[in-house]
C-alpha cells in the first residue's frame, strides 16, 4: 500500500458482528505483514474488552476519549500513553465509559464532525490500516468515524431485521459523502453469523446480492455462525489465536485477502499512484 487506509466498521443495529469482525480482520491484516491500529469508537468498549482489557473503566487512564478531549481543547494528544500494543500484532486505541461524554462535548466543538479525523491524522503515517469499531447508533460519534474513514464495511446478519436497516445506514453514508467526506466509499456488506443449513439465510443473502449487488459489493466471504468466535472474544483473543484451524478463522483469512485486494485497487486508482 502507498498510504494508510482507514475503514469504519459500522451498522446501527447491534449484535451483527462489528466488534468480532474488527478484531479478526485487524489481526488478519497484521498477520499479512501490515501495521494495524484498531480504534474503539464505542463507550460500551467491547473492542477493548475483546483485546484483553477486562475492566476498561477502572484500568485505563488514557483512551480515545482522552485523545478527543485533547483535540477539542487544542492540547497535545497523549499518544504514547493511549496506545495499547497487543500481543497479536495490532495496536489498540481503547475506549471506556468516558467516551459517552465526548459526544456531548462535540456539540459545542469547532468542526465537530472532524475531531476523530484530526486525532487519527496525527498517527496515520505509522500504519497501513486503521479500523474503527463504531457504536450502535448513527449519532455524532459514528459521523466522526465516517468522516475519518476512507471506506466502510457493513456487517449484517442474514435476517429480515438486520437487512431492513441497511437503507437508513446507506443514506447516512451517502449524506456524509455529499456534505463532508467526498472520498468515502462502501467497500462492501459482510454477511456474518451465517448458518448455511437454513434456507432462509441463503434466500436473504441471494436477495441482497441481487438487489444491491449492482451498486454495492456484497463480499464473497461469508462469516459462519460459530460458538468458537464468541468464546475467543470471551478470553480476549482473535479467532486466529483461539481456533486457527476452524472455519471462522479461514473465513476471516479470506476476508483479509478481499480487503487487501480492494486497497490495492484503490491505490492504483489514486491520482498520485504513478508517482
Amino acid at each position: 500500500m502507498n498510504h494508510c487506509k482507514t475503514i469504519a466498521i459500522v451498522n446501527q443495529k447491534g449484535g451483527v458482528g462489528k466488534t468480532t469482525s474488527t478484531v479478526n480482520l485487524g489481526v488478519g491484516l497484521a498477520k499479512a505483514g501490515n501495521r494495524v491500529l484498531l480504534v474503539d469508537d464505542d463507550p460500551q468498549n467491547s473492542l477493548t474488552i475483546c483485546l484483553g482489557t477486562s475492566n476498561p473503566d477502572n484500568d485505563l487512564d488514557t483512551t480515545l476519549a482522552t485523545a478527543m478531549y485533547a483535540e477539542i481543547q487544542d492540547e497535545p494528544v497523549p499518544w504514547e500513553d493511549a496506545i495499547i500494543h497487543n500481543s497479536e500484532g495490532v495496536d489498540l486505541l481503547p475506549a471506556n465509559i468516558e467516551l459517552s461524554g465526548v459526544e456531548l462535548s462535540l456539540f459545542n466543538a469547532m468542526s465537530r464532525e472532524q475531531v476523530l479525523k484530526s486525532v487519527l491524522n496525527r498517527v496515520k503515517d505509522r500504519y497501513d490500516y486503521i479500523l474503527i469499531d463504531c457504536m450502535t447508533s448513527l449519532g455524532l460519534m459514528t459521523v466522526n468515524a465516517l468522516v475519518a474513514a476512507d471506506s466502510v464495511i457493513i456487517p449484517s446478519q442474514p435476517n429480515f431485521l438486520s437487512t431492513k436497516g441497511l437503507n437508513l445506514l446507506i443514506r447516512t453514508i451517502s449524506r456524509v459523502r455529499r456534505q463532508i467526506n467526498p472520498r468515502l466509499k462502501i467497500d462492501g456488506i459482510l454477511m456474518t453469523m451465517v448458518d448455511s443449513r437454513t434456507n432462509n439465510a441463503q434466500k436473504i443473502i441471494a436477495s441482497l446480492r441481487s438487489t444491491v449487488g449492482g451498486s454495492i459489493r456484497v463480499f464473497d466471504t461469508e462469516i459462519p455462525r460459530s460458538v468458537r468466535a464468541a468464546e475467543a472474544s470471551g478470553v480476549g483473543k482473535s479467532i486466529f489465536a483461539f481456533d486457527s484451524k476452524g472455519k471462522v478463522a479461514q473465513a476471516y483469512a479470506n476476508l483479509t485477502k478481499e480487503v487487501m485486494e480492494l486497497a490495492k485497487e484503490s491505490d492504483r486508482s489514486r491520482p498520485d499512484s504513478a508517482r
